[in-house]
């Protein structure tokens, strides 16, 4: 989830990143964000000039009433400056979960450096890299045809039908030989990464609670797809 603070500070440049996704900006209903903003600033800036004025009024009253005389007055304003705050302080009570839930259905914002697109074909090369070459390297010529990955990956177990079955398409499942093998990359990964770059292998549980699940992505994203715990909403499958 977004930081209040960032959309406070800017909410135009985060509109304008939102825009920069692939769907329309349906995210942030920026009209009410605003419209509950205002309102909060109004609330708490009242609420502020309230405390002050009960402060200045509650030093009159003691002197006042060391010499004997009449309070009435003030204390009456003072009760009623008391009874708007509250009711200020509820309302604010109010927002705050209205404020909330709409930061919940916003996505991260796309980093400035992505290229916008319509598709795959708008992607940016960045660098190129080759056997031979190293970083930088024009890619040798094969001296053998060329293979399509599904050629090569089927007769050793790469299974797009029951992938596409199983959760829609550029899925796919592996059986056998290649499941060894990608088994095998994935430790190869995590052993150059964990014993010659610094990194820290971890295993953290596959169940999150609610909470961890709103500082990793829009819950509304995952609301309507939830593996209820005995407690209920808190309990939610983790996404890679």
């Amino acid at each position: 989830m977004l930081d209040i603070t960032l959309l406070r500070k800017d909410l135009a440049s985060v509109v304008a990143r939102l825009e920069t996704r692939k769907n329309n900006q349906p995210y942030l209903d920026v009209a009410k964000f605003s419209a509950l903003e205002a309102e909060r600033k109004t609330l708490q800036t009242r609420t502020e000039e309230l405390q002050a004025r009960r402060n200045s009024l509650n030093k009159q009253i003691g002197p006042l009433k060391a010499k004997g005389e009449s309070v009435d007055a003030l204390m009456a304003e003072v009760n009623a400056l008391k009874a708007e705050q509250e009711s200020s302080a509820t309302r604010l009570d109010e927002l705050q979960p209205e404020l909330h839930a709409l930061l919940l259905a916003v996505p991260n914002l796309p980093h400035a450096s992505v290229p916008v697109g319509e598709d795959e074909e708008a992607n940016v090369e960045i660098r190129r890299w080759s056997p031979k070459g190293g970083a930088g390297g024009s890619a040798t010529a094969l001296s053998f045809a060329a293979r399509d990955h599904v050629d090569l990956g089927t007769p050793l177990g790469l299974d797009f039908e029951t992938g596409a079955k199983l959760s829609g398409s550029r899925f796919s499942v592996m059986k056998g030989p290649i499941a060894r093998l990608h088994r095998a990359l994935a430790q190869f990964m995590l052993d150059i990464q964990t014993q010659q770059h610094g990194y820290t292998e971890c295993y953290v549980p596959y169940i999150v609670n609610a909470d961890t699940l709103r500082g990793t992505r829009p819950v509304a994203e995952v609301r309507g797809r939830p593996v209820r715990s005995k407690e209920g909403w808190p309990g939610r499958r983790a996404r890679a």
